[in-house]
């Protein structure tokens, strides 16, 4: 690629291992033409209906909060702000390891944007443009796949879709880089579905 391309992602803030995959992703942004663009979806929509066991279950009724307050954010600011308050995000619940009731207010204030926007995580009436954002980047996919999902540029100008990579930690620099050219390559390679092994290691945020 020569010409700068717009390349999606799809992110549940509380998710470590997209928000490690986003970081790698603005590195990347540093060393190849690209422009990353952020997008919400939503873990609690996607295990909706499916057998889950009780502690997870209580971690997707808690995810309902934070996406609600994105998709709140972009409605008033546009969706250029979801850069800025997926980082707030992730520096607190991630770095910071914050789960506190006030923790979704605060990173709203680190975004400079108004912490008055956290009343939105109990919003229920912003579900339907959360379901639009969350269908509009996993349906590409398909549901055997949760967070990171990519859109990027395809060999012959059309889009591509994947989940991934799971990749812990964040590649620097030309490294970074480097593993954008390879996922590029095997994503666009017709029939190409997956590549995968178990990860041994918790997600790295250095």
């Amino acid at each position: 690629m020569t010409e700068r391309v717009t390349v999606d992602m799809w992110f549940d803030p509380i998710c470590p291992w997209a928000w490690v995959t986003s970081r790698w992703l603005l590195e990347v942004e540093q060393v190849r033409p690209v422009d990353i663009r952020f997008h919400v979806m939503s873990l609690a929509v996607l295990n909706e209906g499916r057998d889950l066991p009780e502690e997870y279950q209580e971690i997707m009724r808690s995810a309902w909060g934070p996406v609600r307050v994105c998709v709140a954010a972009e409605q008033r600011h546009g969706p250029e702000v979801l850069r800025k308050l997926y980082t707030a995000f992730g520096n607190r619940f991630h770095l910071g390891q914050e789960r506190d009731p006030g923790t979704v207010a605060a990173a709203l204030a680190d975004a400079g944007l108004d912490p008055a926007l956290a009343e939105a995580a109990t919003d229920s009436g912003y579900d339907t443009a959360l379901k639009a954002s969350h269908h509009a980047g996993m349906d590409p996919v398909g549901y055997d796949v949760g967070t990171p999902v990519v859109h990027a540029p395809g060999p012959d100008g059309d889009r591509v879709a994947f989940f991934g990579p799971v990749v812990t930690p964040a590649p620097k620099g030309e490294a970074a880089g480097r593993l954008w050219d390879g996922v590029l390559l095997v994503a666009g390679t017709p029939g190409f579905f997956e590549l995968k092994r178990s990860r041994d290691v918790a997600p790295s945020f250095s």
